[in-house]
């Protein structure tokens, strides 16, 4: 199959099909996300637990992180993802069924997000685990994980957009409901393909032990372990900006569910552009670099953001910040994807989900916290200074190289 360079892992059926299956279900990822923000701010109004909910919807995942990444490096992937979205379809038909029947509490969301939260302590590093075996060719991976980050935010750019038109025509439940069947396109994509029989790797030792293990390896790294911790900071004191777009929609820019639409969609239009910047890449010796920068032009781009009162701006500010945001999550993906053991694999992108999902919890919770006491502006200024202060302390990681496989140019 001839593709373009930038588009070069879509060769390989396998990932064609997840890429497909993939892409339509995180769009109902997104719609739903849209969907229970806006949910939580009109039961409640409070800011405050607009973060509880976020802390609810990512604590799980970053308590069972590592023993979901012990149990990766031995289990059947494909298995472990059908199980997962088989669970995360039947939490949004369950929020779709207590919505649409108008029995829906604030407290029926938040046990909601927590099981959402663990299932995706499993899901995440086992489908950033399973792209490595999608891929024939290891030249190909950078691209397959970028390729990644580009449906993930096209997604982003699509799933909110529409949530917001669909949010004040009909209300939340059909944003739910459409999330639900939505899971339906990946499993069918996770069924059709061609893998070779899994090799369950034999029990090594106590799971406190396997994961000791994935731990030293990062630590003594000289690129995994810097990259996961600036990204574990800019998750806890940047990102967390989002749990308070509902206030930023509602209050500072005097709108409704379509501002919010466009408040979250805006970022995933940046990361799309970011996402395919990456794809196009030929070497990826300077990644490091491009780590420690985009964590600076993110913090910056807050900063800005939280100044603007005007739609127009706050969305082109949105969008680079979720440009700088993609390229320093993906190039701290391929990274450690392209330095990690095999053996180690599962371990390694526990850490990462860890770094990135894990520590938003106290993220959200303090975001909320403070927007309820400093405003909206002040909090997100705050998280943006925060980050630029991050990106200056680990300057000395943009020095570094990385050694990682050139892929070919010719396709097939």
């Amino acid at each position: 199959m001839a593709v373009p360079f930038a588009f070069r892992a879509l060769r390989h059926r396998n990932y064609r099909l997840y890429f497909a299956g993939q892409g339509v279900s995180l769009i109902g990822t997104w719609m739903q996300r849209v969907a229970m923000s806006w949910l939580v701010y009109r039961l409640t109004g409070s800011p405050a637990w607009l973060g509880l909910v976020g802390f609810a919807g990512n604590l799980p995942t970053f308590l069972l992180a590592p023993f979901a990444g012990a149990w990766i490096d031995r289990a059947d992937k494909r298995r472990l993802l059908l199980a997962t979205q088989v669970l995360a379809g039947l939490q949004a038909l369950a929020l779709f069924l207590l919505v649409a029947t108008d029995t829906v509490t604030v407290g029926h969301v938040l046990a909601l997000s927590l099981l959402l939260a663990a299932v995706n302590a499993f899901d995440m590093p086992g489908r950033q685990s399973l792209v490595v075996e999608m891929v024939d060719d290891r030249g190909d991976l950078p691209n397959a994980i970028a390729l990644n980050s580009s449906m993930v935010n096209s997604a982003k750019l699509i799933g909110p957009s529409v949530a917001g038109l669909a949010i004040g025509a009909f209300g939340e439940a059909v944003c739910f409901g459409l999330n639900a069947l939505s899971y339906l396109a990946v499993l069918m994509a996770l069924a059709a393909m061609r893998l070779p029989d899994a090799r369950r790797t034999a029990a090594r030792g106590r799971v406190w032990e396997e994961i000791r293990e994935g731990a030293r390896s990062v630590a003594r790294h000289p690129l995994q372990g810097p990259a996961l911790l600036l990204l574990a900071i800019i998750s806890l004191v940047g990102i967390p900006y989002g749990v308070l777009m509902p206030v930023f929609a509602k209050e500072v820019l005097q709108g409704g569910p379509s501002t919010l639409g466009f408040l979250m969609a805006a970022p995933g239009a940046g990361a799309v552009l970011g996402a395919l910047r990456l794809a196009s890449l030929r070497r990826t010796e300077r990644l490091p670099l491009h780590v420690v920068c985009a964590a600076a032009i993110f913090g910056l781009a807050l900063v800005a953001f939280s100044l603007s009162r005007w739609l127009a701006p706050s969305l082109l500010l949105l969008a680079l910040a979720g440009f700088a945001q993609m390229t320093q999550m993906a190039s701290t993906n391929t990274i450690l994807q392209t330095t990690v053991d095999d053996g180690l694999r599962g371990r390694v992108m526990s850490f990462y989900t860890m770094s990135f999902q894990g520590t938003m919890p106290v993220g959200n919770l303090m975001a909320g916290v403070a927007g309820s006491s400093l405003g909206a502006p002040g909090t997100v200024a705050l998280c943006g200074a925060l980050s630029v202060a991050a990106a200056l302390a680990f300057s000395g990681l943009a020095r570094q190289r990385v050694a990682a496989p050139v892929p070919k140019r010719e396709t097939v």
